[in-house]
């Protein structure tokens, strides 16, 4: 009760500008919903929706359409406790990209980024299983990075970015950039009400900051930043604030291209 909400944020904003292309975004999943814990316990994770279909909201209203892929082609994990059920918003918007979910792309199989304007990481613990060795998405998301692409993510979807110090022959591509992202602090603190059913068994925050990330936030408010390409956010609270940045930010992007 105290990490779900029924209903989302999202308020639908008028936007200037619409994207007009035909070029849509990469959001990248997870297929792993199954995290071990230290203390040995499985926590049932995935996705969080919120996290995921608050910035698609935004996204679509700025004439965005989606592409979904996970790390081995398998259907996307949710994590459907967290699921807001009263959100007739999030629910259409769920129904009407399900079947990606359900047979999304596979990441080797997307040969560089040509045809996507941007790529997203939903967030939830779920990034953190096997999308920060997933050697394709490090791939990818280092041709994004060198293009000036924008990338958007959230909460734990940050775990993901260290899987571009497992591109072959590269390192990590986000030394000294500033993002933000759900603190190790308030991780450590869930397990004693019952969020996470024991000690994390790594630590997001203090991994991305030990290849160099400066991580902004120090609690979870909803804020968010840009740094050069990369759009993040703290926590399910940032999922409508994040998706009113980055949609303008991709409009210009994608049509200045």
């Amino acid at each position: 009760m105290l990490g779900t909400s029924s209903k989302s944020s999202y308020v639908a904003q008028q936007y200037g500008a619409k994207y007009t292309g035909n070029k849509p975004v990469l959001v990248v999943c997870t297929d792993d919903g199954k995290l071990t814990m230290e203390n040995d316990n499985i926590f049932n994770t995935g996705n969080h929706p919120i996290e995921m279909f608050v910035p698609m909201l935004h996204l679509r209203d700025a004439g965005f359409t989606f592409d979904i892929a996970t790390a081995s082609g398998r259907p996307v994990v949710l994590e459907m406790w967290a699921y807001p059920h009263k959100d007739d918003n999030v629910k259409n918007l769920h129904d009407s990209v399900k079947s990606m979910m359900e047979n999304p792309k596979k990441l080797s199989d997307i040969a560089n980024t040509d045809a996507y304007s941007a790529i997203f990481i939903p967030g939830g613990h779920g990034a953190m299983v096997n999308l920060p060795t997933n050697v394709d998405l490090g791939r990818l998301l280092h041709e994004a990075h060198d293009r000036g692409m924008p990338t958007v993510t959230l909460c734990h979807g940050p775990a993901a970015l260290l899987s571009t110090a497992r591109a072959q022959g590269k390192s990590f591509a986000y030394q000294e950039y500033e993002c933000m992202c759900f603190t190790d602090k308030t991780d450590a603190m869930t397990p004693s009400f019952g969020y996470l059913p024991g000690p994390m068994p790594w630590k997001c925050q203090e991994a991305i900051e030990k290849e160099g990330i400066k991580v902004m936030n120090t609690t979870e408010a909803g804020a968010t930043t840009q740094y050069r390409e990369l759009i993040s956010g703290d926590s399910p609270n940032a999922a409508h604030n994040l998706g009113v940045v980055a949609a303008p930010i991709l409009v210009q992007h994608a049509m200045g291209k």
